[in-house]
């Protein structure tokens, strides 16, 4: 009976989370902005992405939204990864107030990081609106959960592995790069991938801090901008389709990879 309710329980929410992304796939095989399958089957939704008068608009979006996103993703883990390193080196009482303040931005209000980044710019006006403002706000966003993702793999690894490449020679720089890096680097991964992902969702930072007359539209913030004028268009239900095969089929690969590798360590 338990067996039963759990898997029962399980089916539930896996219903709940993606009948309504299953719907929009289904619907942009349709041609629809009514939710009907009055149109037929056809590829036209599609095509309209190439064809649209919206398509240089569109593209333009996509193109900020994958710049921002690489280029946040990268740095939020690059100093994500040497935080968690030098958080993990506190004593205990540090870091457990460390890891504390770290998890703040993950568990507060996105629109109190939003207005307290918006503020933090108008106060500092050296720092030119457009695309440096929003690549910072998604840094600041994106960091804490890298740290979030490296801290755990980095707590499982032996503490002597760091100071047993010292002993044998090797320099602080070359220990850290050719010894801790590659055991940390399926967290890393895991750590930059999600905040790729967070930054190319991201609205409510983005619409807060892209400045005003900067004509800087990401993908997320041009779709609200779009659709609360001319409301849901069919073109739409592709591209929420292609991003969501994108990203599960990023997620697939990682993870199959993950499972190879233990596959070849147990063999």
């Amino acid at each position: 009976m338990k067996k039963w309710l759990s898997k029962a329980y399980i089916y539930i929410m896996l219903a709940i989370m993606y009948a309504p992304i299953l719907l929009v796939i289904l619907f942009s095989f349709f041609n629809t902005s009514r939710f009907s399958f009055d149109n037929g089957f056809s590829f036209e939704s599609y095509v309209s992405i190439f064809t649209s008068p919206k398509s240089p608009e569109l593209w333009s979006a996509i193109k900020n939204t994958l710049l921002i996103a690489v280029v946040s993703s990268s740095a939020a883990t690059v100093l994500g990864t040497f935080a968690t390193i030098g958080i993990f080196c506190m004593g205990k009482k540090t870091r457990r107030i460390v890891e504390n303040i770290n998890q703040l931005p993950v568990i507060n209000s996105e629109i109190v990081m939003a207005i307290s980044l918006m503020v933090f710019f108008a106060t500092v006006k050296f720092i030119p609106k457009g695309y440096a403002q929003l690549i910072i706000s998604h840094i600041a966003f994106c960091t804490p959960y890298v740290v979030l993702s490296v801290m755990p793999r980095l707590m499982q690894l032996d503490p002597n592995i760091y100071e047993a490449a010292l002993d044998l020679g090797a320099g602080p720089t070359r220990a850290l790069f050719k010894v801790m890096f590659p055991l940390l680097a399926p967290a890393i991964l895991s750590g930059f991938v999600m905040s790729f992902t967070l930054s190319m969702d991201d609205f409510i930072i983005t619409q807060f801090n892209k400045g005003t007359g900067t004509n800087i539209e990401t993908l997320s913030t041009y779709i609200y901008s779009d659709v609360r004028v001319k409301g849901m268009e069919p073109f739409w239900f592709a591209i929420f389709s292609i991003i969501f095969v994108v990203v599960l089929s990023t997620l697939l690969i990682i993870n199959l990879k993950k499972q190879s590798k233990k596959g070849a360590v147990q063999k």
